[in-house]
């Protein structure tokens, strides 16, 4: 890779703000291109209005600016298969093919992957029409977890308590079709207690380098309440995983997980992200997904201590093996600022004001997600609009950081979580 590299990052929500600001501190000063970007990205790299799921318009983009790296941040176009066209190509890409990204985009395959693989993860039956799911779930204790089979953007999951919110989850799933194809197969899960955590790694096919875990919160609302969300808050890293819980799950995820892959001739050149719930005879896989968490991502690459340049590098050329991955000591958190109405019907085009002032709070980064710019005005432009992220010595430290920041952005209708990490701080109870 010539010195500076030109980097293009795919993708223009919070996560992808993230990951231009962790490539753009590298002492290598790349050139940093984004497609699409937002009007965060836009004051750290050039954004081109080439949507992430435009497959052949971004094959285009890479070969006219002669793109050193593409870095893919949403799963969609993983699923489409960019990683491909730019591989058969030539041009090197973090992000996993097409086949690969199926332990995302299915959540069948997922499942039976991890069953050949003797990953640890909830019993589940997979179901392609209505009326058979409906008797199944009938017969079941509660509560059960309905998850959609293919990729819904964070709400094809329900938690259901009774059976008439199981019924109530399937037919909007399967009848009235909320979700689209995403929701035509089903799989109806054993419901998992414990703590719920999210571990995230980087892998070039060979070595797998685990990140720092994390914490979502997905519920809307403080206490754990509300609508299923995107989630709306993280920090990292989490304090009852410790080091040898962390190896145990490389040990028994992420290493099975890739042997198995490999059995069946999928080379994986990405991140892998891991949901888990800790029970109480170890860790359970809720999920995979083929790329960094959001907000999980905005928590955790502040926290990286060396070239994030230097690591993606080595995960697109298969030299992750002599990396070195670093970490601060410090803790991370990202609070969500999300619109008015959010998850169902969010308001937008709500002026915003205040970010020059939280920016300029000390260990602070307000990375945009669902912003506009409107004759010169951000304005609100989606159900998350903004992640505020922080960074400090402790985690209740990084948590008044994000909120002194959190307060002084503002628009109309503004809501956010203001628990985020608490009870990991009273307690080793998780928040989810």
């Amino acid at each position: 890779m010539r010195q500076p590299p030109t980097i293009l990052v795919v993708g223009g929500g919070g996560r992808e703000h993230a990951l231009v600001w962790a490539l753009a501190g590298s002492p290598r000063r790349p050139v940093i291109i984004s497609a699409p970007g937002n009007p965060g990205i836009a004051d750290l790299a050039r954004c081109v209005p080439v949507q992430a799921d435009d497959i052949e318009g971004l094959v285009r983009l890479v070969q006219s600016e002669r793109i050193d790296l593409t870095v893919v941040g949403p799963e969609k176009p993983l699923a489409l298969g960019l990683a491909d066209r730019l591989r058969a190509l030539g041009h090197p890409v973090v992000g996993p093919s097409a086949a690969a990204a199926q332990i995302e985009s299915s959540k069948q395959f997922a499942k039976e992957l991890m069953t050949r693989a003797k990953i640890p993860t909830a019993s589940a039956a997979i179901f392609e029409a209505a009326g058979p799911a409906i008797k199944y779930v009938k017969s079941r204790p509660m509560p059960v977890v309905i998850k959609a089979d293919g990729l819904a953007q964070g709400k094809g999951v329900v938690i259901a308590r009774s059976p008439q919110e199981a019924i109530r989850a399937i037919e909007q799933f399967m009848t009235a079709g909320v979700l689209g194809e995403a929701g035509h197969r089903i799989l109806i899960e054993q419901f998992l207690v414990g703590d719920e955590i999210t571990c995230m790694a980087v892998t070039d096919g060979l070595t797998i380098v685990p990140l720092l875990p994390a914490q979502d919160h997905k519920q809307l609302l403080d206490g754990g309440r509300g609508p299923n969300t995107g989630g709306m808050g993280a920090y990292a890293p989490v304090p009852f995983a410790p080091p040898a819980l962390m190896a145990r799950v490389e040990r028994e995820v992420f290493q099975p997980l890739l042997a198995e892959l490999n059995h069946m001739g999928i080379d994986y050149q990405g991140i892998i992200y891991a949901g888990l719930m800790l029970c109480r005879d170890g860790p359970y896989v809720l999920e995979f997904n083929c790329r960094l968490g959001d907000p999980e991502a905005q928590a955790v690459l502040p926290l990286l201590a060396g070239d994030v340049v230097d690591l993606c590098d080595a995960v697109a050329h298969g030299r992750l093996q002599t990396s070195d991955v670093r970490w601060r000591n410090e803790s991370g958190v990202c609070i969500v600022l999300a619109s008015e109405g959010y998850p169902d019907a969010p308001v937008t085009g709500r002026p915003v004001t205040g970010l020059a002032e939280a920016n300029a709070i000390e260990g602070v980064q307000v990375f945009h997600a669902g912003t506009a710019t409107v004759t010169g005005r951000v304005v609100t432009n989606g159900g998350r609009v903004f992640g505020v992220a922080a960074q400090a010595p402790t985690l209740q430290a990084a948590l008044d950081r994000a909120y002194r920041a959190a307060d002084l952005v503002r628009f109309e209708g503004k809501q956010f979580r203001r628990d985020i990490g608490a009870r990991a701080i009273r307690s080793h109870t998780t928040l989810t």
